[in-house]
């Protein structure tokens, strides 16, 4: 699929109207915690203090009276504590208890492909409880040659986030033909892949591989031709299987042949059959690094023990990497046809602890994300409380909990709630605050 953004919104909050609302909510009555509903920053903890604060300088007498019945109200929070553990996480936990000593899977999103998508990679991994995001994902274009080239500017932020950690990997998406989104006939695709095959474009790759090299980024992982199975892009397989893989060995030798490089190339078609059987496009074992895969949640009511089971699906994926000794990978995934589906995100996110993808990178942007999209709370709340907090040097005595819970998720049951209940203070002062105000139940928020 090809990559989308979305434009980050900015909120504001008028200062002139806090007295209002802080008197507004004291006069309701004791609160947990008040923040405004869209507010971008966490709301510091307080499990217990909130039910005592308003009583300590209420002057009337009723004040000692009540701290006594008070005494078994922070007992009320403390039992729900657990329900974190004890609900949600062990249905995140993966089922094959030999996984648990490996490391922690690399994982990202593809959040945008020029410099925004860079510096989101910071602001998903906060809303993650500090998560490692070690994939950066970007897509070059594939409009003209000259992109494909790496002519284009966006290219150097990614490196620099790539060089400023070891650990990280750079995943760069390739398209084999210019014009690949223009519906190209299958006729003239016929004819560009045997001009490729025959090295008419080979000097375009060279470019881009010394390009890569140039930046200092000589082992970026190139998802060459991805879903080469399908229809959309003018670099499919389906017209002349024979040629398309000619002209992918092609581009591997020729880039491979740049001094310096150290690139790894990934083979990743659609998930199912699409158009041709991905396995009539697979180059050879000597030109392929990993096998990967783009499953999104579709067909519109495919259940994912289908997904597993049809033709060409993850099992076959899985079961045809392991014949070719190759890792697997899945650049791209995400939620689609069946919209809002938190049982697929788990169990996806079950299957990659159990088959240990080398990387694998969710596509946050809607109908597919979980940070970028408000479309998909349910699943959002999943991914995250799969993921807070993880790193890769993490202890992974269980996989999907953070090494500290944070207790304030307690209360609100066992998914991590995003959002937070209302107040009512009337239209005249929503209006001078810019929005609604909230008590706010959790203690994270969305930091975009």
């Amino acid at each position: 699929m090809a990559p989308q953004h979305r434009r980050v919104r900015a909120r504001g909050m008028a200062v002139g109207a806090a007295a209002v609302v802080v008197s507004a909510a004291l006069a309701a009555g004791p609160a947990v915690g008040a923040a405004r509903a869209d507010d971008s920053r966490p709301a510091r903890p307080a499990p217990t203090e909130p039910a005592v604060a308003p009583a300590v300088p209420h002057p009337t007498v009723p004040t000692p009276a009540i701290s006594a019945p008070e005494i078994p109200v922070p007992a009320v929070p403390v039992p729900e504590i657990p329900v974190v553990p004890a609900v949600h996480p062990p249905a995140l936990t993966p089922p094959s208890g030999q996984e648990l000593n490996r490391d922690v899977p690399a994982f990202g999103a593809f959040l945008a492909s020029d410099d925004r998508g860079v510096a989101r990679m910071k602001q998903l991994s906060r809303w993650l409880g500090g998560a490692e995001l070690r994939v950066g994902h970007t897509y070059l274009p594939g409009n003209h040659w000259s992109d494909i080239e790496g002519d284009i500017r966006f290219l150097e932020s990614w490196a620099d986030w790539r060089n400023a950690d070891d650990d990280r990997m750079l995943v760069l998406n390739v398209p084999m033909q210019e014009r690949n989104e223009e519906g190209v006939s299958d006729e003239e695709v016929r004819r560009l892949l045997r001009r490729g095959a025959a090295g008419e474009f080979d000097h375009h790759f060279r470019a881009l591989a010394e390009r890569l090299v140039a930046l200092k980024v000589p082992d970026t992982i190139l998802v060459l031709g991805w879903e080469m199975n399908g229809v959309t892009y003018t670099h499919r397989c389906g017209p002349d299987p024979e040629s398309w893989k000619k002209y992918w060995n092609r581009i591997v030798r020729t880039m491979r042949a740049v001094p310096g490089q150290k690139f790894r190339f990934d083979f990743t078609p659609s998930r199912g059959r699409d158009a041709v059987p991905w396995t009539q496009c697979y180059p050879g074992d000597d030109t392929v690094d990993i096998v990967g895969m783009d499953s999104y949640d579709q067909p519109s009511g495919m259940s994912f023990d289908e997904q597993i089971r049809e033709p060409y699906g993850l099992q076959a994926h899985v079961d045809f990497a392991k014949a070719h000794d190759k890792p697997i990978s899945y650049p791209e995934w995400g939620l689609f046809r069946n919209g809002d589906n938190p049982e697929y995100m788990r169990r996806m996110l079950e299957w990659m602890e159990e088959h240990r993808p080398l990387y694998n990178t969710v596509t946050d942007y809607c109908p597919h994300g979980v940070w970028q999209c408000d479309d998909n709370p349910d699943s959002s709340r999943v991914y995250r409380s799969f993921l807070y907090g993880r790193t890769h040097d993490a202890d992974p005595d269980v996989p999907g909990v953070p090494d500290v819970t944070p207790a304030p998720s307690a209360p609100e049951g066992p998914l991590l709630p995003e959002s937070c209940s209302p107040l009512d203070l009337g239209r005249w002062v929503e209006h001078w605050l810019g929005g609604k105000l909230c008590l706010r139940f959790d203690w994270w928020s969305r930091s975009r």
